[in-house]
């Protein structure tokens, strides 16, 4: 039994109708982030009015986002992300769904492809978001997170909403250019489409030929944790070493500063502003514990990285010198910034592969 994630804008109510329509058992879970009032009790009220008219469970979560966003020093967008996953991660559990989808369109991947690239990504950020994969929460990182819309763009959408009739609410905040991704889609994306009204689909295309060069695989679930390349060409495939979430939190200095398997922890202000990305020629890093500098092709060959694989190794580096390396997900972290007992935030790197 699938688990339906249902916002009550097009693109959920789209996602929820095809579901329906298909027959299948499914729920629907509705988050309640409380950052717009009236209009977020609308919505709730909206998604619970449609689940009922047919007779679908509807799981509803209010969440005390800024709060949250505040204690844990990260941004609001980063904050309902974390805590809506996490949620869905528990209800799976709780109820036995099989999984979760969620109603990421086309146009949604180009704006991520368009976001990465401004902030400076490697091979991996051209990849885009994948139909399926799984949830990005550590603790429920063998979940299956499924975007049955990612080939539709949003003039599909509003097709098989006018021709099915279909009611949703407006989110008012989508029109206002206060979040990067809103000034990509209000500002950017009308251009784009002055030179090309299809640059969505061709975007989208471009995606899936460069996952196709570089051969990038999903691993299924029964194949993941810990295994030699003997393991790796048996099976016939690549590690999935992307499979990892990135946290920024407070740090009290009481912990133990001692790197726990499968978890790298940086100190965030020591670290600065950062890009996630791969190998490229020059880059370099100073391994925590070793001495002096080593190329990052000196550090692939000492570690026994095959070739093929070490341009799938994600890699955090510093935004004031791209070939920088702070992180060597999921295997180690550059001498600068170890955290210490002074240190006040932190960088989390959890490795679901691990």
């Amino acid at each position: 039994m699938l688990l339906v994630a249902v916002s009550g804008g097009i693109d959920s109510m789209c996602l929820a109708e095809k579901v329906r329509l298909e027959g299948g058992p499914f729920a629907i879970a509705h988050c309640n982030f409380c950052l717009r009032g009236s209009d977020s009790d609308g919505d709730e009220a909206f998604v619970k009015a449609w689940a009922s008219s047919y007779g679908i469970t509807c799981h509803v979560k209010s969440f005390d986002t800024l709060d949250y966003a505040t204690a844990e020093g990260i941004s609001v967008e980063m904050a309902a992300r974390r805590l809506r996953y996490h949620w869905f991660g528990e209800l799976c559990r709780e109820h036995g769904y099989s999984g979760v989808a969620v109603a990421h369109n086309a146009n949604d991947n180009a704006e991520t492809l368009i976001l990465n690239l401004l902030r400076g990504t490697g091979v991996r950020g051209l990849l885009g978001m994948k139909v399926s994969g799984f949830i990005p929460d550590p603790d429920f990182a063998d979940i299956p997170l499924l975007r049955p819309l990612l080939g539709m763009t949003r003039e599909d959408i509003e097709a098989f909403a006018a021709e099915h009739g279909l009611s949703w609410r407006e989110d008012r905040t989508n029109s206002e250019n206060d979040y990067k991704r809103n000034k990509i889609r209000n500002l950017v994306f009308p251009v784009f489409r002055e030179i090309n009204p299809r640059f969505v689909e061709v975007l989208n295309r471009d995606m899936e030929r460069i996952s196709d060069e570089v051969n990038v695989s999903v691993i299924p679930s029964e194949a993941r944790g810990s295994h030699t390349k003997t393991d790796w060409d048996t099976l016939g495939l690549r590690p999935r070493y992307d499979n990892y979430t990135l946290t920024e939190e407070p740090w009290d200095g009481t912990q133990p500063v001692k790197q726990p398997s499968g978890v790298l922890i940086l100190d965030a202000d020591k670290a600065g502003e950062y890009v996630e990305g791969t190998w490229e020629q020059g880059d370099w890093i100073k391994p925590l514990g070793a001495p002096g500098r080593k190329k990052m092709q000196d550090w692939f060959t000492d570690h026994h990285i095959p070739a093929d694989e070490k341009p799938f190794i994600p890699l955090l580096k510093s935004a004031r010198d791209p070939h920088h390396v702070l992180a060597v997900i999921p295997y180690c972290i550059d001498n600068s910034v170890k955290v210490t007992s002074h240190t006040k935030r932190i960088i989390r790197i959890l490795s679901a592969a691990q």
